[in-house]
């Protein structure tokens, strides 16, 4: 009898294990609950990422940002801006401190604040280059979060739509005519010297510059069976140039342009800078810089 009773509670202590198991919730990490929150940025839209060199003081560039919905209140927003990119916050240099005010809220410099930032003159943002803002956001409950202390995946995962950085450039627009007399400043190619004046002519279509005066050199060889000629974006100045143009003969041999090429025009400043690879006689001859200063 005395086993059996001793059976029998057992038998009790289990059932009554099991039914505190199945009432109770002893796994912290299936409730959600449990977990602390965290809070970002998502991108609304692009405001304007060039600086218009032109008006280079009063050129605004900007985003709209939103906060995440499931996080953490976002009070406010500093934004920091270096020129190029540095991923090190003590590099950083903040450009101004924005209150969180809703969906499509706007964070925004021109380029006298950014100058002011950098300590540097507005006229030091030269076209072409380019500057990184990294958002750095603190909640009403007191966390800070900026990408030196979040997940990378998260930043990195386009379906996420973080904002924690974006960046802006420096552009000219393209204004014709740009025809004239350029000095030269470099030629990788060797048909011209430093310092030697070149002619450059507009067209023939629109937004485009006409080279052939320049590559070849009528002392070294003759142009064609096509001009060189350079496609010029109106808004960005960057140059197209398509691959496979023949554009001299008689070096001895052919000239033509391979794929790769690239460049930039700058109305604003007269500059030229291209970095065009060459297919001489069939074979690859790299990328030649040709840069020209208008006179």
């Amino acid at each position: 009898m005395k086993k059996i009773l001793n059976i029998f509670s057992v038998a009790a202590i289990l059932l009554f294990a099991v039914s505190c198991k199945k009432s109770e919730n002893s796994n912290p990490l299936t409730d959600i609950a449990n977990f602390g929150k965290g809070a970002y940025i998502t991108l609304a839209s692009n405001i304007n990422l060039n600086l218009n060199y032109a008006q280079v003081a009063t050129s605004k560039v900007g985003v709209k940002v939103n906060q995440y919905n499931n996080g953490n209140d976002v009070d406010k927003i500093k934004v920091y801006v270096v020129q190029g990119a540095n991923a090190n916050p003590t590099s950083w240099k903040l450009v101004k401190t924005v209150t969180y005010a809703g969906e499509g809220t706007e964070l925004s410099a021109t380029g006298a604040e950014i100058a002011t930032a950098l300590g540097v003159a507005p006229s030091a943002l030269s076209p072409g280059n380019f500057y990184t803002f990294y958002n750095q956001i603190t909640t009403k409950s007191g966390e800070t979060y900026d990408i030196s202390n979040i997940n990378s995946a998260l930043e990195s995962g386009s379906f996420y739509g973080v904002c924690f950085r974006w960046t802006a450039s420096v552009v000219c627009p393209f204004v014709a005519p740009m025809a004239g007399t350029y000095k030269v400043i470099q030629d990788d190619w060797v048909d011209w010297s430093p310092g030697d004046l070149v002619q450059v002519t507009d067209g023939p279509g629109a937004n485009q510059l006409n080279l052939s005066k320049i590559w070849p050199n009528p002392s070294y060889g003759d142009i064609g069976p096509n001009p060189l000629v350079i496609t010029v974006d109106a808004t960005t100045g960057n140059v197209t140039l398509p691959a496979g143009l023949i554009w001299a003969t008689g070096y001895p041999g052919t000239a033509s342009t391979g794929s790769g090429s690239t460049g930039l025009v700058f109305a604003c400043t007269g500059r030229i800078s291209l970095s065009v690879r060459i297919l001489y006689n069939g074979g690859d001859a790299g990328f030649n810089k040709l840069i020209l200063q208008k006179q």
